[in-house]
């Protein structure tokens, strides 16, 4: 009989205390065989693969969600490439963040230590399964992956070729990283309630699954939500690069939640700059939607929808709004944006500097491309999520957002008086 959720939940609990107290040698040694074993199983995944693929078409399923879906040599490469990227980075368990010594003589030291049991829900993605279980065993962490029926086959390879490595260890509980296996609505929901064993819940999905986690979670959760990103360009903006970062922004990989959703022009540039712009992505394949003064300057463009605001397209659209001023700008993207990333093009360092103060988001890119708005890019080998709320981690979330803070004071007999 398999094991229910709840199983295990607990069984990771108990690894937990095991992985907690993990030296940094042992982690980076089994993080390397993780590697290696991805490496030499490769053929393996992408023949399980292979499978998930040609069930996604035969369902009809969107050409975004199957972009997702593949694993491609140059993906497998990736998942090793990041996790021996984790390797490298310095470990933040045990380490001191801040110390002092009260007047009574008593060290108060802040120190890093693991949350305990991490859980995430994905879909599509089947990186996801290693990328968290690499970052979970170098924080410190116990790592419960739920992945979709979409990737069944894909998740359960990668995760019994990681589970391989953790039963030729002796120091290392097998527990450390466990896949869920059920995809069902109810194996989710048990997960979701689990809240005597899961530490933190992170979901990485569509707006279904969020609002699933948001209306039944009682475990901690920290949202990787929408990506409805931006990019303003001010009347002070480089033409040139204007174009480069949209461009990228909207066409290096349109399925995923750093790319552009919204393009949102200084009216200096309507006549000008955004014609050509727009020439430029519609011949990568951009459909354009823009509003009213956009089709003034652009005829080409369908009309533009209350609708198309708040849409994360994931798809080779790019909504189009001209606006005044710098302030419409920002008022636009309060009203729309979904705290993940905005940026801003503008050689005015003052416009530039305001906009990244004055916007609520967990990335700001000044003259580069949102895109980079990713934990690889960040310097933390990958990431468990991007964070678009505050507490208790925002943006991109890497080794350090997967511990916490607790107090150990040290002292010479010092009793309180008072």
């Amino acid at each position: 009989m398999s094991a229910t959720v709840t199983d295990i939940c607990r069984r990771a609990r108990e690894a937990s205390l095991v992985v907690r107290e993990l030296t940094t040698e042992v982690k980076d040694r089994v993080l390397a065989e993780m590697a290696d074993a991805i490496d030499a199983e490769k053929e393996r995944l992408k023949e399980a693969n292979a499978l998930d693929v040609e069930a996604a078409r035969e369902a009809g399923t969107s050409t975004t969600l199957i972009d997702r879906l593949t694993l491609t040599d140059k993906r497998v490469t990736g998942m090793t490439n990041a996790i021996r990227t984790i390797i490298d980075l310095p470990d933040p368990v045990g380490r001191t963040v801040r110390g002092q010594t009260r007047p009574n003589g008593i060290q108060i030291d802040e120190v890093r230590e693991p949350l305990g049991v991490v859980a995430v829900i994905y879909e599509a993605r089947p990186n996801v399964t290693a990328d968290v279980a690499a970052l979970c065993l170098k924080s410190g962490n116990a790592a419960v992956l739920r992945g979709s029926s979409i990737a069944q086959h894909t998740n359960a390879a990668i995760a019994d070729v990681l589970a391989e490595v953790l039963r030729r260890q002796a120091d290392v509980p097998d527990d450390a990283v466990q896949l869920i296996r059920d995809t069902s609505r109810e194996a989710a929901l048990e997960l979701l309630r689990a809240d005597e064993y899961v530490d933190l819940l992170v979901p990485r999905g569509g707006p279904s699954l969020i609002k699933n986690v948001r209306d039944n979670a009682t475990v901690p959760t920290v949202i990787d939500g929408d990506g409805n990103c931006h990019v303003y360009v001010d009347a002070t903006a480089d033409h040139a690069m204007a174009t480069d970062i949209v461009v990228n922004g909207k066409t290096s990989r349109p399925s995923v939640c750093n790319a552009v959703e919204t393009l949102v022009v200084h009216e200096d540039l309507a006549a000008d700059w955004l014609p050509k712009a727009l020439d430029t992505l519609r011949e990568l394949g951009v459909e354009i939607r823009g509003d009213e003064r956009t089709r003034e300057v652009w005829p080409d463009a369908t009309v533009v929808t209350d609708g198309d605001w708040e849409t994360e397209y994931l798809d080779l659209i790019l909504a189009v709004k001209v606006v005044p001023d710098m302030d419409a700008a920002l008022a636009h993207i309060h009203r729309y944006g979904t705290h993940n990333a905005e940026a801003i093009v503008a050689q005015d360092i003052t416009v530039a500097r305001r906009f990244a103060r004055a916007v609520d988001s967990g990335s700001v890119f000044v003259n580069a491309s949102p895109r980079f708005s990713d934990g690889g890019e960040f310097g933390y080998g990958v990431e468990i999520g991007v964070s678009t709320q505050k507490l208790h981690a925002r943006g991109p979330m890497g080794l350090e957002s997967l511990t916490c803070v607790k107090n150990v004071v040290w002292g010479s007999g010092q009793v309180r008086v008072i």
